[in-house]
């Protein structure tokens, strides 16, 4: 990685942004305070909303920080498919007492808005998730100071990435918790995703620029792996999820390490794209019947989600998980950073000295 944007981070430890009030300024600003970088989501949040919580963790830390942004999403749903859905979850919405959401409440997330503020505002990194951007976002963010970093899931997809003239990428393993960020939702590739250390090794052979590996990591042992595979840092999302500043739902820290849950699934259940969540019974009776329709689904689906965390009831929730969840430590996300670079420099000495990880 350039020394000039690993410098940002002692630590090549890198809290991944969780939309929905999980990554909130003071997660993000311990990570950054313990050596590591911290991310704000922007998703599902207005322009201003985001430009708040950029002031907040300003206040809470000097050390820099990274903003992670939602590409818009092509118009590609079928409305009758979603009509259907809907007739699916009126039963949800009965025992929820709850009205369902409305699907078509907007496409682009704000993101005209958001680039706006980040232009004028301009924070030290911005990640791009559901795509890339133009050559000429990309170099209004350099304009400004900013380094740029994309997701990708596959080779041709880091290619895309290093062709708009981003700083990095952010290789997406099928492991991940949360959201895929695949470029293109093609429902016939459902499945399909690569695994992380796979995932790394192509990438490391198709581009030249860094690679931040992200995708079930939960130990420092395991960042030593990518990194002896080629990347440069690691994203950890689900590891963080479960520390004490973590705005998730107490509902869904408890259900990382909760023997009800016992797998997760890559679902459209929730939101019309694929993402990996612990199997409940929402993602079971409605899985199997989700259209491919983001953020359509998302929008409708939002009030039940909210009403069955209202009443405590985690098998109604979208409860994002990687596939390590059961590897969860509730932890000051200082202490966690800590923790994880101890495990890393053990993990590199013993590979050092010829031992075993």
């Amino acid at each position: 990685m350039s020394s000039a944007l690993t410098d940002l981070f002692p630590h090549p430890i890198v809290q991944a942004p969780m939309a929905g009030g999980v990554s909130v300024p003071q997660l993000a600003a311990a990570v950054c305070e313990a050596g590591g970088l911290g991310f704000l989501a922007a998703g599902y949040k207005t322009a201003d909303g985001m430009y708040q919580e950029i002031k907040q963790i300003r206040s809470l830390t000097g050390r820099p920080f990274g903003v992670n942004v939602f590409m818009p999403q092509p118009e590609y749903a079928d409305p009758a498919a979603v009509d259907v859905y809907a007739h699916q979850l009126a039963g949800e919405a009965t025992w929820y007492e709850a009205e369902l959401g409305d699907p078509d409440s907007g496409r682009d997330d704000g993101f005209e808005a958001k680039l706006v503020v980040l232009r004028d505002n301009p924070v030290p990194v911005v990640s791009f998730h559901f795509g890339v951007p133009s050559r000429e976002v990309v170099d209004a963010l350099h304009r400004v100071g900013t380094f740029v970093l994309a997701a990708a899931t596959t080779p041709d997809e880091a290619r895309a990435v290093e062709r708009a003239g981003a700083d990095g990428v952010i290789a997406q393993g099928v492991e991940a918790g949360g959201h895929q960020g695949t470029h293109r939702d093609i429902p016939e590739l459902d499945g399909s995703g690569i695994g992380l250390l796979s995932l790394v090794a192509q990438i490391r052979e198709t581009v030249s620029i860094p690679i931040i590996a992200a995708g079930g990591i939960m130990r420092g042992g395991q960042i030593a792996g990518v990194l002896a595979a080629g990347a440069s840092a690691a994203q950890l999302g689900t590891a963080f999820l479960a520390t004490h500043e973590s705005g998730a739902n107490a509902l869904h820290k408890q259900a990382l390490t909760n023997p009800l849950f016992v797998r997760t699934e890559l679902t459209r259940a929730f939101s019309g794209r694929p993402a990996r969540g612990l199997v409940n019974r929402f993602l079971r009776e409605h899985g199997p019947y989700a259209p491919p329709a983001y953020p359509e689904i998302h929008h409708l689906t939002s009030p039940l989600r909210k009403a069955a965390a209202k009443a405590g009831d985690a098998q109604g929730m979208a409860l994002w998980a990687g596939q390590g969840h059961r590897m969860a430590r509730e932890l000051p996300a200082g202490q966690l950073v800590e923790v994880l670079a101890g495990e890393l420099a053990a993990a590199r000495a013993s590979l050092t000295g010829g031992g075993a990880l």
